[in-house]
Formats: C-alpha cells, structure tokens, sequence
C-alpha cells in the first residue's frame, strides 16, 4: 500500500541550492513510491509576512515553477495552494477546541518571537494570534490529507510530534480513529552554506546575496561563487591553505566527487592551486545540475495559462479529499446536522 507523503513550503518566491538539496530533491525521489500532495502554505506566509502581501501572488508561482523545475510531476504528485481551499482554517478551527493553549506556548519559534521582543530597542511587532497558531495549522495541513509521512530535516521533527499529539488527543477524546498519527520521515539535509559561509537563506543578514537561486544564470553562478570569500588565513596565492577553514569546501562535500575532492584539498594545502582554481569544478558542477531546471522552467514559463491549469486541477484534486476528512471529523464531534 503506497504511503501518503504531506510536506509544503512558504512561498518565499524563487527558490535557491539550500531549498532543493533541503526538500526538493527528496520529494522528487518521493514521488515516485507514494502519494504525494504539496502544498504552497501562502497563510503561513502571512503570520510573519504581511508587509508584503502585495507580492504573494507573485512569489507563489516563482516558487511552484522551481518545484516543476526541480522534476515535480504534476501528475503523480498533487500540487495545490493552501488559501484554495477554507476545508484548512475550517480543520484549524475544530483542532483549536481541543488543543490546549500551553502547547502552542512552547514552541521554540514562539517563544524565540517573545523573547526578542523583550529585548531593549527591539522594533518587532508582538507575536499575532496567527504566529502563535501556526503549529496548529501546519498539523491541520498534515490531517486534513491524513498524511502517513511528513519528510523534514531533523530540526523540524517537533513540529510533526505537535501533530501526532494533536491527532491522538483528538481521536481519544471521540472514541475512534478519525485522523492518523503521522511519522516523521527524517530526511538528510545537508547545510548548504551561503555566499557569506551562513546558512544558505533569504532571511539571511544578507538576504538573496546569500544565496544561489536555482535559476541563476551561469553567469551570475561564476560571478557569485568566485566573489565567495575563503580560507580567511590564506591571504596570498602562496599560502598553503586549509580546506576545513574555507566557506566554500561544505559546497564540495555536496558537488564534488572523492578524487576531485581530495586533489583540491591537496593543491590547497600545498598552495598548488589558487582558490579561483578550487572554485572552478564547483561552478561546472553547479551550472550542470542547473541546467535541466532552467529547461523545464522556460518551458513553463512560455504557457502560463497551463501553469495555472496545473495549480488549479491539483487543489480540486486536494479538495475531495480534503472534504471526506472534515466530513468525518464534523461526524466525530456531532456536526453533521441533518
């Protein structure tokens, strides 16, 4: 029996390396052995973004064209936009009569937002009602599929547990199985640095400087990664340097094979090679892999109505099932008035 795999992303708009070595390349190899539904969380966009809702639509539709990109198929995979369907704010809404307040209250996010806006000086808004629910609405996303795995990094793990409590304290207190606890599928998600040696992100201090989008051009590849700083003790092209000191070697640990890898660690140490030279095999190995991405996405782009189209039959898609969920969860809780 194929498994039912849930997972979704805010839309940030384009995506960069960090987005497809994290998620993207799993659900592309998930896809093929279960049922996939993947859904564009533009509310959950909202609990940390309203300045810039006037943008959303925009960034939704960037970043559904990289997953297609990335080799999502939108006809073994269910694709679909959050907001489409009320069945979510409707599944949030019951969930919220049994989810105790203190459970929301611990979360690190939360608690992170609070405490920074106790910080002196601090220009934050306080946290929104929707901030401090969104747990709950990210298990409602996960419950109202009856999802049987959701793929996340180990650091996101708590998040799927907050769903499996939510689900067990909601089929106790009716007397039977209505919603099935999901398993978290830990998935390996490399660290992907940034160009500033961070963590590759839009978030970042220096936002999509920091990052590799996946539909940069070659050229802007080559200049972005040959600006990329090194080995901060490897001042002259002279010097002998240390790979575990260069920003750039954990981009090699994903892009570069063992022979490759240990003939640059070996010219850096002995100053055989310059770091222009170490950068080199990155860059082609980069612009390769982006290669196809760019082909599926100008293919997408010269027929948006089709984009769209594709959009559109994956949230109808999402609705029927999404409405067989509530219907039994209404009948669980003594809704489904005659």
């Amino acid at each position: 029996m194929r498994a039912r795999v849930v997972s979704g992303m805010r839309p940030t708009g384009a995506l960069h390396l960090g987005h497809y070595h994290g998620a993207l390349k799993n659900w592309v190899q998930l896809q093929d052995a279960n049922d996939c539904f993947f859904l564009v969380a533009d509310w959950h966009a909202l609990t940390t973004s309203s300045q810039h809702e006037d943008a959303l639509e925009r960034r939704v539709y960037d970043m559904v064209i990289d997953w297609l990109a990335a080799g999502i198929d939108p006809d073994r995979a269910t694709l679909f936009i959050q907001s489409r369907l009320p069945e979510h704010a409707e599944l949030f809404t019951l969930l919220a009569m049994h989810t105790p307040l203190s459970w929301l209250e611990r979360t690190p996010a939360y608690k992170d937002w609070q405490a920074r806006c106790a910080e002196p000086g601090n220009q934050r808004e306080p946290a929104s009602y929707g901030f401090l629910g969104y747990p709950l609405l990210q298990a409602a996303d996960i419950l109202l599929y009856r999802g049987t795995l959701v793929p996340v990094g180990e650091d996101q793990a708590p998040h799927v547990e907050i769903t499996r409590e939510v689900a067990r304290r909601f089929n106790h207190r009716h007397g039977r199985e209505v919603l099935p606890e999901p398993a978290t599928l830990l998935t390996d998600t490399p660290r992907l640095p940034g160009l500033d040696g961070d963590k590759m992100s839009k978030s970042s201090n220096h936002g999509a400087h920091n990052a590799i989008a996946m539909r940069d051009t070659p050229a802007q590849v080559t200049d972005k990664l040959r600006r990329m700083p090194t080995d901060p003790q490897r001042v002259r092209r002279d010097d002998p340097g240390e790979p575990a000191r260069c920003p750039v070697w954990p981009l090699h640990q994903v892009y570069s094979d063992d022979s490759t890898r240990q003939a640059l660690a070996q010219g850096c140490r002995s100053a055989g090679i310059g770091c222009l030279d170490c950068k080199q095999p990155l860059i082609d190995a980069i612009i390769r892999e982006q290669q196809p991405w760019h082909e599926r996405a100008e293919a997408w782009l010269s027929q948006p109505k089709q984009l769209q189209w594709v959009v559109e039959l994956g949230t109808e898609r999402a609705r029927t099932v999404a409405r067989q969920t509530l219907k039994d969860v209404r009948e669980a809780m003594g809704l489904a008035y005659r």
